[in-house]
Order: structure tokens, then C-alpha cells, then sequence
């Protein structure tokens, strides 16, 4: 069976949007449940200021307490913690709490650069210089992202050329990996063929928005070559997931059509909705 290795974001683009503030004690405890359902890669939170982004306030907080429980060993030592990071300011909060790993945050497209960081994409380039320096100088990975690679709902579609360029530019630029972006959930096996002339090693693109899409959208990542992919639980009660998280335990015990990977067979023929849990 082929494996695509997840990064669960629920923690930040789950909940970034959400109207009400989610208390840090739940959200502490969503990152215990999923890394104890084996997800190995835990973005957590956004070192963004309060005012900006109320949701991800605390975030400084929850690392803090997570990476105290892995020491402690009541956390996995296998699941590496995360955090996005905007600026030199929120890095050298990162830095603050031992993270060993952060990520930087760029759009595809002008107008939505400057509708979401409020900024060219020239200048998010230009203060990713400083957060690579520090990143440089501790001994940080940095994954970089990618927004709207498929499509922008201001601009409409986006130039797969375009898109390459700026990922081989976040590469030059020290990013160990890159994250291609399907914000808006326009993705398709037809335009994710666009992007053959970037290495596979080199890039992860994000899954589509609904469940369906993935599994259709998967099966040409894994004939791409890509084998990984951002995944975001949502909040709400009894939320069917874009992707299936579950322990082998959990699987031993009950029916459901869990499993921590999506196999090539259910991608290629089109996966049922799997319940997270």
C-alpha cells in the first residue's frame, strides 16, 4: 500500500476562521487526541498578533505545553510540533518556546496577497528574509505555503508557471519543503498536472477542500509523485473528515473505515467519507 504522510493544520486553518474563541484547555487536548491517533506532523497555532487573529491567541502557550509534556514524556516524542510564522516579530516568539520548526506563509496571486497578510508578494518575500536568518542560526525548519495555486477568487485562474516560480523561489530561500496551496478548493487532476516541471521532493501540495476531492485529487499526487498532504479537522460536532485519522487500536476495535493513510486503491477508485474520531 502507498502511504501519503499527513500534516494535520486543523489546530490553525481549522479554527483561524472560526467565529468563537476555542479555549486553549480544548485545543491543548485536540492535539493530544491527534497525536495519539498518530499523526506525526502537528501544526498548532500561529504566532500572529491577538488583535489580527483572536483564534490564535494562546498559541505561544500551547506549544509551550506541549513540548513540556514531550519532555516529560506525556506526549509523543514522534509528533513533530508547529507553528505558523508571519514575521521577524512572531519568530523570535517561535524561538522563545524551543520550536525546531516553523512555517512562512506566501500567495500566489497580488490580490490575494494583499487581502490576506495586507502585503505584495515582493514584500512577504522581503520579511521572510529576517525569519530565515534567525531560522538559520537555531537550527529551525521551515516549511513554506504556497495560497491559491489552482485558482484566486479575485483573479480567477492562476498561471501554473507562476506558481512553480514562487515555490522554487521559497526552496532558494531555505524552506525544506513547500505546500501548494488549493485555498479554494479548485484543484483537479487536470490542472495539479501543470506542476511537473517542480520535483516532487521538493513540494506537498494541499488536498481540495471536500472529501471527494481528495480522493480524486490523491490519485494523481500519487501519480505525480507527491506523498503528502495538509489536512484540517473541523470543530463542529460529528464533522465527517477530509481525511481519515485513526489509532490501529481504534481500528481493531470497530467498523468504521479508519485508517492514519489513505491507500492508492481507495484514492484511485474514490473513497467513502471516513469519520475522524
Amino acid at each position: 500500500m502507498k502511504k501519503v504522510e499527513i500534516v494535520e493544520v486543523g489546530l490553525r486553518d481549522g479554527l483561524q476562521n472560526e467565529k468563537e474563541f476555542v479555549p486553549m484547555p480544548f485545543r491543548t487536548q485536540m492535539a493530544e487526541r491527534l497525536a495519539d491517533a498518530g499523526v506525526t506532523r502537528l501544526e498548532v497555532g500561529a504566532f500572529v498578533r491577538p488583535e489580527k487573529i483572536p483564534q490564535m491567541a494562546g498559541s505561544k502557550e500551547i506549544v509551550l505545553s506541549l513540548l513540556r509534556k514531550q519532555q516529560q514524556e506525556k506526549f509523543p516524542a514522534h509528533t513533530a510540533v508547529t507553528a505558523l510564522v508571519p514575521n521577524e516579530i512572531g519568530m523570535q516568539e517561535a524561538l522563545s518556546t524551543g520550536l525546531k520548526e516553523i512555517a512562512i506563509f506566501a500567495s500566489s496571486t497580488e490580490s490575494f496577497s494583499k487581502a490576506n497578510i495586507n502585503c505584495s508578494i515582493e514584500e512577504s518575500f522581503e520579511r521572510f528574509v529576517p525569519v530565515m536568518e534567525m531560522a538559520k542560526r537555531n537550527k529551525v525548519k521551515v516549511r513554506g505555503y504556497l495560497s491559491v495555486c489552482f485558482g484566486c477568487p479575485y483573479e480567477g485562474s492562476v498561471d501554473p508557471k507562476k506558481v512553480v516560480q514562487l515555490a522554487k523561489r521559497l526552496i532558494k530561500l531555505g524552506c525544506y519543503e513547500v505546500s501548494m496551496g488549493d485555498t479554494i478548493g479548485g484543484g483537479s487532476g487536470s490542472s495539479e498536472d501543470s506542476f511537473h516541471g517542480f520535483k516532487a521532493s521538493d513540494s506537498c501540495e494541499k488536498i481540495g477542500r471536500t472529501f471527494s476531492r481528495h480522493s480524486r485529487n490523491c490519485s494523481c499526487k500519487y501519480f505525480n509523485g507527491l506523498s503528502i498532504g495538509n489536512k484540517s479537522i473541523r470543530y463542529e460536532p460529528g464533522w465527517i473528515g477530509r481525511m481519515s485519522l485513526c489509532s490501529r487500536k481504534c481500528r481493531k476495535r470497530c467498523n468504521r473505515r479508519c485508517c492514519l493513510y489513505v491507500s492508492w486503491d481507495e484514492c484511485r477508485h474514490g473513497a467513502e467519507s471516513v469519520e475522524v474520531h
